[in-house]
């Protein structure tokens, strides 16, 4: 049913009134059960979702401020039942103190449209202070920029720049990390094509002219890598030592006879004869400057044992299977090299001839021995060939292998 408005009916009757006798109506009854709930419009407004100016026309019985006069029954009763009061009691009271009344649906009083006279009026009337969206109490939206402050402006943008500084040094570590750089060279390094076999003593560089070939190191040149102690005094040995030592007063045809010239000249004679020779640079030169030759060291298996030698700079100089009755020399170096073998009882030592050993127990792993003349015949002790047949039978066995 929608209602309608119409103005209440004046009652022109009067009769005498005591102090205690006073009109009591719907809108004071309504405030103050709000009031005992402690809500204030904008609360019921935000609860029951009316508009506060809705509100306050029910508890003021005042129709004209409701758009459509079809809800006013809905919003009476709601307001009721949210002040715990009875709901159709409180639309009667409201209909008889505004003059409102429900219309029936297809009745001309039940349409919604009005003539521009009487709406013109009706607005002119409305004076509540709720309809006036632009009111001093009504709560204002807080705008974006009212809610950033100033000091956290500061703070972000410290953190910001922090940020940058971090990603900005950690981009340039990086780069730095992946720089490659480059030193010049006279001459720039050439790309092995092909890898020559181990028994080769040739290898293909390419880029390289054909006719120019690398040459493996050999055992010579292994051995040019010793050179001998120089002598602090040189030892003079005359060729002619033995006729040097005859004393011509003694033996010969001169024996017995006491001229001084005759004796002065023949040693001046022998003189020039041994000046001659020694300045001769003949293979037999009487003069020497250096020491002799450091003595032979080999290395002679008499069982298969794995060996490799390695220079005092950690490169491996020669590695390999020795069978039994095989032979190595060791390179005279200026540091010894250092052996390491698979089966310390299969390996002994040849220093010019001498046998010393074994290296080792048969099967024990051995490891760290300095390859030097001296060490090994501090270390080890000599071996008897005559007593030993099967170690004698693998050194000459080794000795015919060369």
């Amino acid at each position: 049913m929608i209602g309608r408005w119409s103005k209440p009916p004046v009652e022109d009757t009067e009769h005498p009134r005591g102090f205690d006798d006073f009109e009591l109506k719907l809108g004071d009854i309504m405030r103050g059960e709000r009031a005992t709930i402690g809500k204030s419009l904008l609360d019921v407004q935000r609860e029951l979702k009316i508009k506060a100016t809705y509100i306050a026309a029910i508890e003021n019985a005042d129709p004209s401020v409701f758009e459509t006069q079809g809800f006013i029954a809905g919003y009476v009763r709601s307001y009721a039942r949210y002040l715990d009061l009875d709901p159709d009691w409180a639309f009667a009271r409201f209909c008889q103190e505004s003059g409102f009344a429900v219309a029936h649906g297809m009745s001309p009083q039940a349409s919604t449209k009005r003539s521009g006279p009487a709406r013109t009026a009706q607005k002119s009337t409305v004076s509540d202070p709720f309809a006036n969206p632009n009111a001093s109490f009504v709560p204002r939206g807080q705008s974006f920029l009212s809610r950033i402050e100033p000091g956290a402006l500061g703070s972000s943008a410290v953190l910001f720049a922090l940020l940058g500084v971090i990603g900005y040094g950690g981009w340039t570590v990086l780069q730095e990390i992946q720089k490659v750089k480059l030193a010049p060279v006279d001459q720039a390094p050439g790309v092995i094509s092909e890898v020559a076999p181990l028994g080769g003593d040739q290898m293909v560089v390419a880029g390289m002219d054909e006719s120019v070939s690398l040459a493996t190191p050999s055992a010579e040149a292994l051995d040019r890598l010793y050179r001998p102690q120089a002598l602090d005094v040189p030892v003079l040995v005359p060729r002619d030592g033995p006729i040097a030592s005859l004393d011509p007063r003694e033996v010969g045809a001169l024996a017995g006879e006491s001229a001084a010239a005759d004796r002065e000249s023949i040693l001046n004679d022998m003189s020039n004869l041994i000046a001659d020779a020694a300045l001769s640079g003949s293979e037999d030169s009487p003069v020497q400057v250096t020491a002799g030759d450091a003595p032979q060291l080999a290395l002679v298996a008499v069982l298969p044992s794995w060996v490799r030698v390695q220079a005092a700079d950690g490169s491996v100089i020669f590695e390999k299977i020795l069978d039994a009755g095989e032979r190595y020399v060791v390179p005279a170096m200026e540091q010894p090299p250092v052996l390491r073998t698979g089966n310390g009882g299969g390996v002994y030592f040849a220093v010019n001839g001498q046998a010393y050993g074994p290296v080792g127990s048969s099967g024990e792993v051995v490891k760290n021995v300095a390859l030097s003349v001296a060490d090994v015949s501090d270390g080890y002790g000599p071996v008897d060939l005559a007593a030993n047949d099967s170690v004698a039978e693998m050194f000459r066995v080794a000795q015919n292998a060369e």
